[in-house]
């Protein structure tokens, strides 16, 4: 099992800056996928970046690239997402996500990962 906690969400104006972590604990060392998720009131989850521990290779979603940037602690065992140039339509619940893969796909569907955190706020007014 693995467990996940985020922290790092708030309320912030737009054009401002946060940085999310999520920590892992348990089976850590049978990671080989995290992923940041978002989830705006009434809509579905969506994928917004991922990190692969096997090779540090990352992939993010069209509207963030440029603006956010998902990095990974190895011996924190934590994962982070650097939100700049923050604007209104970033407003939502962040969740991060962990899955062990067998292959170097990169997995940017929910369904896909098993192992959640319980989510962090991130408000960005106008």
């Amino acid at each position: 099992q693995v467990q996940l906690v985020e922290s790092g969400g708030g309320l912030v104006q737009a054009g401002g800056s946060l940085r999310l972590s999520c920590a892992a604990s348990g089976r850590t060392n049978s990671i080989t996928d995290m992923g940041w998720f978002r989830q705006a009131p009434g809509r579905e989850r969506k994928f917004v970046a991922l990190h692969k521990w096997t090779d540090n290779s990352t992939y993010s979603e069209n509207s963030v690239k440029g603006r956010f940037t998902i990095s990974r602690d190895n011996a924190k065992n934590t994962l982070y997402l650097q939100m700049n140039s923050l604007n209104p339509d970033d407003t939502a619940v962040y969740y991060c996500a962990a899955k062990f893969a067998r292959n170097n796909y990169y997995y940017t569907t929910p369904n896909d990962y098993p192992y959640w955190g319980q989510g962090t706020q991130v408000t960005v007014s106008s």
